[in-house]
């Protein structure tokens, strides 16, 4: 079986960024403002040379309210995969899985409840199936506390970082008691932990 990263996008491998409108505040909606975090493509290079799959799995509630559109959406993850491997062309991420669903959509076929949705794990069950993931060998990298509960409830090792939205999940996370392996400064760092704890 693999060991596998299964690493959140934005605020995690991409800058967060602002939307042009108060309610899009967050969500990273134009493939112009997409933005690596330092050091983001070393980290999954060095990743990679620890026998890790690289999995990206991430919630896009923006399609579901309106605001993006799927093929939107592919251009925005095509720029972060170019822009890994310009920094380092060991950077290959093996899979990205994204969950489009929100009950509180307008675009009626995406306006359910979905188990792909984070903190469900119907995105990491998936690529568990495809790449024969062992996934108590494995690891949830995220800066939300939707990242840490779904880590929790795949039974994956949970690692929280704090860029993105990091520092207010963390609260949350202690609020709840939710169990975390390691609190990170940035992917780099938690890359770090692992290897001294493989």
């Amino acid at each position: 079986m693999n060991k596998a990263l299964f690493l959140d996008r934005d605020g995690t491998i991409v800058k967060e960024t602002g939307g042009k409108t108060p309610e899009t505040l967050g969500y990273l909606l134009s493939v112009e403002d997409v933005e690596l975090i330092d050091g983001s493509a070393d980290a999954i290079a060095a990743a990679r040379k620890l026998g890790f799959r690289i999995i990206v799995i991430t919630n896009q509630s923006a399609i579901a309210r309106g605001w993006l559109t799927e093929s939107e959406l592919d251009k925005i993850n095509s720029k972060m995969y170019s822009l890994l491997l310009e920094a380092n062309p060991e950077a290959k991420v093996d899979a990205l899985y994204y969950s489009p669903y929100h009950k509180e959509g307008v675009i009626e076929k995406y306006s359910i409840e979905h188990n792909s949705r984070k903190p469900d794990i119907g995105m990491i069950l998936e690529a568990k199936e495809k790449f024969d993931i062992d996934l108590s060998a494995s690891y949830m990298i995220g800066d939300a506390h939707s990242d840490v509960k779904c880590g929790l409830n795949a039974g994956l090792k949970n690692i929280l970082v704090k860029t993105g939205y990091g520092k207010i999940a963390y609260r949350k996370c202690l609020d709840e008691k939710l169990k975390i392996d390691f609190i990170a400064d940035n992917l780099t760092d938690a890359i770090g932990f692992i290897e001294k704890n493989s």
